[in-house]
């Protein structure tokens, strides 16, 4: 696994936040992981495995999650709070812009982003979402996000977990689902929790169901964007896919065979996706793009 250094920073209303630091090329704009709406900083390990080094891979926790701080106010576990806290990193770290790597909620922190602060936004790649999200999915989600589940220990996360995700990643077997329920799990002194702040499921539906995100979309034109798509996404449609494919220039669909929402980047399609994408930014500087 790479190497990589915790660090902190502080948001505007001082919640303590935390992310991985993966040293690399510190003339290259950063790559920033974003990770989805129950998930964390761990979530990125297979795309640092394979970058850091050649590029720094900045893994965030947003707030309530992994190893940053819970908020006291509930409310404030929403996008354009969670941009603000990004926002804040680069102008603390003096990044003037970084390939924004999100996954589901993350991308669309990635995409209300570029509505404001476009400049920032080297390249993108966004991991089986887009401006409209399928019902399906959010019902879904909606069933067990917030829930206070217990587990016994690992063997009975990774017992239940697989039971109830199954579908989602049909092809995965002992060793994939241990290390699946270790990125998403923690253990709390009475067994192993679900590492994310429950009351996040108070503002889960205003967080995917703005009136219209297509605007917030569209304002990543000119710029690389690479779309990743699970074969089996219920949140991402085959038809949605393709209209964004349509809408903007210089968009890479990529289709993850076997695979639900969201891709995990332990997929060769996905890390090869990741690979054409930082090729794509580099030839776009060389061509003096912004």
């Amino acid at each position: 696994m790479a190497e990589w250094t915790d660090r902190y920073w502080n948001s505007a209303d001082g919640v303590k936040l935390h992310y991985r630091d993966h040293d690399g090329d510190r003339e290259r704009p950063p790559i920033l992981c974003i990770p989805g709406l129950t998930r964390n900083a761990r979530d990125f390990e297979p795309v640092a495995d394979r970058f850091a080094g050649d590029w720094r891979v900045i893994s965030i926790d947003l707030r309530g999650r992994g190893g940053s701080a819970l908020d006291p106010v509930s409310a404030n576990y929403r996008p354009m709070i969670y941009v603000a806290d990004i926002l804040k990193l680069l102008d603390q770290l003096g990044i003037a812009d970084a390939i924004f790597v999100g996954t589901s909620l993350g991308g669309l922190c990635t995409m209300a982003l570029a509505l404001g602060d476009r400049e920032r936004i080297a390249g993108a790649l966004l991991n089986d979402i887009g401006p409209v999200v399928g019902q399906a999915g959010i019902d879904r989600i909606a069933g067990y996000v917030g829930k206070d589940v217990r587990f016994a220990d690992w063997d009975d996360a990774i017992a239940q977990v697989a039971g109830r995700s199954g579908d989602v990643y049909p092809d995965y077997g002992p060793a994939e689902w241990d290390r699946f329920v270790r990125r998403v799990g923690r253990e709390d002194g009475t067994g192993v929790v679900f590492d994310y702040d429950t009351r996040i499921a108070e503002n889960f539906e205003s967080a995917t169901t703005a009136p219209d995100m297509w605007p917030m979309y569209e304002a990543l034109d000119g710029r690389p964007v690479t779309i990743l798509r699970g074969e089996l996404s219920d949140l991402l449609s085959v038809e949605v896919a393709q209209r964004m494919a349509n809408a903007i220039g210089d968009v890479d669909l990529v289709t993850v065979p076997r695979v639900g929402h969201a891709p995990t980047f332990d997929e060769p399609e996905s890390i090869a996706a990741v690979e054409r994408l930082l090729d794509r930014v580099i030839e776009a500087q060389k061509k003096g793009q912004p």
